[in-house]
Order: C-alpha cells, then sequence, then structure tokens
C-alpha cells in the first residue's frame, strides 16, 4: 500500500502531511468516499434487541463443559482429510439417532491432533503509552494507585511510549517487572509443541501419508499485526527473544523456530471533519492549527483483514487450516484444544470467547443480539452506549464481555476476506482534543461476528483466560501487589483476589513458570499443564 502511486485530488502540502506521518492516503480516500456515497450499510446505527446467555447450542459455557455432540458422518467427513489415521470412536461415545458423543477428554486429544494445522496470530500493535497514563491509572481508584505507586514507576518506565506487547505483562512479588506480554505467549506456544509431540507420537498413523511435522509446525509460524509505530520494535525485541531465558531451550528443544513471526503492519489513516461541519465529512487538515497538517490516527484492529489478508492467504497455502486471533495484552490468551476441536467437528467459520463482565471490563465489546437477531459484537463507545449495559446490569442481565479472542477456519475466511473487509462497520466518533476538533473512523476485529452464518460463542473462565490489562494499575493488581497490606481498597478486594489466583494458575500452570526470590522465574521441569481451563 505504501508504494502506491499518491492519489489525485489532495493538495500537494497534504499529501506530504500525509506522507510524513505514514497515512495511507488511498485508504483514507476510500473510506472517505465510502461514507460520502453512503455505500456503507454501517452508516446506522446498531440496534441492539438484547444481551443474549449461553444456551448450550450457539453460545456455550465452556466453564461446566461436559462434551460435544455431533452427526458421525459429519464428525468423520470434517476430520478425516486431517487426522484420517484414527477411530473417532476411540475419542467419543454412540449418541441416540447416528450421533457420536465427544466427552471433554476426548476434544482435548482431538484438538492437540489438530494444533499442526493452526498458526497462533497476535494483533500486537498498541502502543502502551495510555497503559502508563499517569492520570487515567489513578482515575481507576485512587487510593490503589498511591498503594501501588512505586512499583509503578517502575513498569512505566520500562512500559512507557513502547510497544505493549512487549512491556512487562506483570509485576513480580517483589515488585520489579516481569517478562513481557509477547515472551509469556511464545512460551506457551512452545509447551503446546511438546504436548503435541506426545499426543501424536502415541498415534504414529493419524496423519495423512507424506506428512512432515516439520513443514506444519504445532501452533506456528506465528503471525502479528502491529503497526508503523511499533513493528520496528517488536522486530528487534523477537531477535532477542530466541536466547530469553524462558524460550532458548523449548526451542532448542523443539525445534521449532517461533521467534520467526510472520507480520503485517497495519497504516495510518487521516482523521476526518467534525460532525458539526455537516453530514459530508472531508480530510481534518488543520491539526494543531496548522494549515493543511493532517493528523494521522489507527484505523482500529477491524483493518486485520486487509492488513494480514496475503498473511492468511498464505498460511491456507502452506497447509494450515486454522488460525487463532486475539490482542497480546491478555495473559489467558493461549490455544484450547477442546474448543479447537469442537470448531473442527462443527464446521463453522469460526468460534469466539467471551467471558462474564465485572467491574474492570470498561473498553471493549459485549455480545448483543441485534433487531435482526443476528449476534454480534457491539463495542462499548464506537456501537453501543455504556449506560444500557448498565441498566441491563441493575436488572440483573448477566452481559458476556468480549475476551477477544477469534479462532476461524482458513477454508472460510481466505475465500471471504473482501467481502468481510468491506461489511465490519466503521464507527465514527467525534474528538475534541489538542490537536483539534475532528472525527474519528474504527473497524472492530469482532464485528465480523455479525457478519458471519451462525458462528460459535465460548463462554469462558475470565480469570482463567481473559486476564486482559488495559491499565497497568490493573495488571499491578492481577500480579497480587498490595493483596495483603491493610489499605488496599476494600471495593477492589474481591476482585483483586479472584484476578490473582488466575494469574497464579497461569504462571504455573499454563507458562510453565515457578515463584522463588520474589521473582516469577521458568521452571526447572520446562513443562507446562494441560492448559485447559
Amino acid at each position: 500500500m505504501a508504494d502506491s502511486p499518491a492519489p489525485r485530488g489532495l493538495a500537494p502540502a497534504v499529501l506530504r502531511s500525509m506522507a510524513e506521518q505514514n497515512i495511507d492516503a488511498r485508504l483514507t480516500l476510500e473510506i472517505l468516499d465510502a461514507w460520502n456515497s453512503k455505500r456503507r450499510a454501517d452508516t446506522r446505527p446498531l440496534r441492539v434487541a438484547d444481551f443474549p446467555s449461553p444456551d448450550k447450542k450457539t453460545i456455550l459455557d465452556m466453564t461446566h463443559f461436559e462434551g460435544y455432540t455431533v452427526p458421525a458422518r459429519e464428525a468423520k467427513d470434517r476430520l478425516s482429510p486431517l487426522v484420517p489415521g484414527i477411530r473417532l470412536e476411540d475419542f467419543a461415545m454412540p449418541a441416540p439417532d447416528g450421533n457420536l458423543h465427544f466427552p471433554l477428554e476426548g476434544l482435548k486429544t482431538i484438538g492437540r491432533l489438530l494444533f499442526p494445522y493452526v498458526s497462533f496470530g497476535v494483533l500486537n500493535g498498541g502502543s502502551a503509552t495510555s497503559y502508563c497514563d499517569t492520570k487515567k491509572n489513578e482515575a481507576l481508584n485512587g487510593k490503589l494507585f498511591g498503594l501501588l505507586k512505586t512499583p509503578f514507576m517502575e513498569s512505566a518506565a520500562l512500559a512507557g511510549g513502547r510497544p505493549k506487547g512487549i512491556s512487562p505483562a506483570y509485576a513480580n512479588p517483589d515488585g520489579s517487572p516481569g517478562y513481557s506480554f509477547l515472551e509469556l505467549k511464545l512460551r506457551r506456544l512452545l509447551l503446546e509443541a511438546k504436548l503435541w509431540r506426545a499426543v501424536a507420537a502415541s498415534r504414529p498413523g493419524a496423519y495423512p501419508a507424506g506428512f512432515r511435522p516439520g513443514s506444519l509446525p504445532p501452533l506456528a509460524p506465528v503471525f502479528q499485526m502491529t503497526s508503523v509505530f511499533t513493528s520496528r520494535e517488536v522486530g528487534e525485541a523477537l531477535a532477542l527473544y530466541e536466547k530469553s531465558p524462558l524460550l532458548e531451550s523449548l526451542i532448542a528443544e523443539t525445534g521449532i523456530g517461533i521467534t520467526r513471526v510472520r507480520t503485517g503492519v497495519q497504516p495510518l489513516i487521516a482523521a476526518f471533519t467534525h460532525s458539526s461541519g455537516g453530514g459530508r465529512k472531508g480530510i481534518f487538515t488543520r491539526a494543531w492549527g496548522k494549515e493543511d497538517s493532517v493528523l494521522g490516527l489507527p484505523g482500529g484492529h477491524g483493518q486485520n483483514f486487509l492488513v494480514l489478508k496475503d498473511v492468511y492467504r498464505g498460511l491456507r497455502e502452506d497447509g494450515k487450516r486454522f488460525v487463532y486471533l486475539g490482542n497480546i495484552d491478555n495473559l489467558g490468551f493461549v490455544p484450547d484444544p477442546a474448543s479447537l476441536a469442537v470448531l473442527a467437528l462443527s464446521g463453522k467459520p469460526a468460534g469466539f470467547e467471551f467471558a462474564f463482565k465485572t467491574a474492570v471490563d470498561t473498553k471493549g465489546g459485549v455480545l448483543v443480539r441485534d433487531s435482526g437477531g443476528r449476534l454480534t459484537c457491539a463495542d462499548i463507545g464506537p456501537a453501543l452506549n455504556a449506560g444500557d449495559i448498565a441498566d441491563a446490569e441493575k436488572a440483573g442481565k448477566p452481559i458476556l464481555f468480549n475476551a477477544a479472542t477469534g479462532l476461524f477456519d482458513l477454508d472460510y475466511l481466505v475465500p471471504h476476506i473482501d467481502e468481510i473487509r468491506g461489511g465490519i462497520p466503521l464507527r465514527w466518533s467525534d474528538q475534541d482534543k489538542d490537536a483539534g476538533r475532528y472525527s474519528q473512523a474504527e473497524q472492530v476485529t469482532w464485528e465480523i461476528i455479525g457478519l458471519l452464518p451462525d458462528p460459535l460463542i465460548f463462554g469462558i473462565n475470565k480469570f482463567r483466560r481473559f486476564l486482559a490489562a488495559k491499565l497497568l494499575l490493573e495488571s499491578l493488581m492481577t500480579s497480587g501487589l498490595g493483596l495483603e497490606s491493610g489499605d488496599f481498597p476494600p471495593e477492589l478486594l474481591g476482585l483483586a483476589r479472584s484476578l490473582h489466583e488466575g494469574f497464579v494458575w497461569n504462571m504455573e500452570t499454563i507458562f510453565a513458570m515457578k515463584r522463588g526470590g520474589g521473582r516469577w522465574a521458568a521452571s526447572e521441569k520446562n513443562g507446562g499443564g494441560c492448559g485447559d481451563g
């Protein structure tokens, strides 16, 4: 995109301003033209009909999940191209009407056998600037901020202004900054590769003739979407991670070059004119009060279906069938073999994780059913009023909060990707900031749910699989800092203990870490738990 000829119709000074900020002029004008011509259906606001709950069919409660039932013929047709050498009856029990019921343990085994057909991807373009912002963190809870100010400042010094994915993901018990989000993710993938090896070794004839594990490494190659601001630093960090204490021995043991990541770099788009200027928009060209000066902004994670289009196609051509995609800053986002097996058996195009909302879940999306009866994810702010959620909660309605984790079947995603990219709504929001009054257009990845035929929703345990930290203070709280202090804010104490319990479980069971000397370090066993939960 950056090498395309410059579009016509823009003043040379505006084009220069765009080039200086790595703004994609063609994409900016495409968005502007779509709005002004009213070609996009998303010019209408989302109409929410209901906040749905688990129904054991489309919305599965994975916290009390006992198994999945599917017609035997469909199960064989869907799995035989991938693992033709297994007998499904070894993993399932016959059910009435020609169905097979796959208990949880059978699903886990099948899911791990499918790992060579999966690549793991992260949205890794965010900066830690807002994450470390003092005012935003203090606004979460002033008393907690005061209690944890010293470790806050120490971690903020390492993270501020840097890509969030390579910033400390937690604080050690002694308050010092821990390993990064990306290091922990890569460690889990290598631990899963070891578990896959054991499962595959016990079923040597499972795969098609000519299957070569080296050409389809489990869960790799990893892929990511970075931004023009973060890509260079993330690449430099990945080169150093080859010698990380969390990864070096596992890379040698598995033979998987886990740090060789396929990357798509998200461009910036320009800010547009404020809605007070009328319904027809233009490019905002008076940033900071300067004539012919534009303002570069991210266009939302939903642009991954444009930015990663060639990556998705390449993975499918390489023999991959499924991809995970999720936010880098969620410690609980790791592969789940049972969910993968359910998606493969179901024949559905994708599955998405949602957890029950808690007090700290204020930025993101929630599961809704729109006026047309479709499930979709409505982002708080751009698509959904926070007051509507508060009213539903007051009425006792459980809210399923987006865990920002998707599992896609590439056989559906690749041929439909242009349709998906054009169909994800653009959400517009007016801004009044130091740079001026302007409007911002964003695409939210998870609004893809409303475009898909019959997607799966996995209801998950927040404290195991959705430990997301939008603010550094949340991360410190999850890490357990200050919990034993008599000054810990009582209104957050119960939540903090639950988050910390989930954090410890993940560190010990998922990432094979141990505490000692006030710090978390790689376990000498270099193993890891089953990853279930």
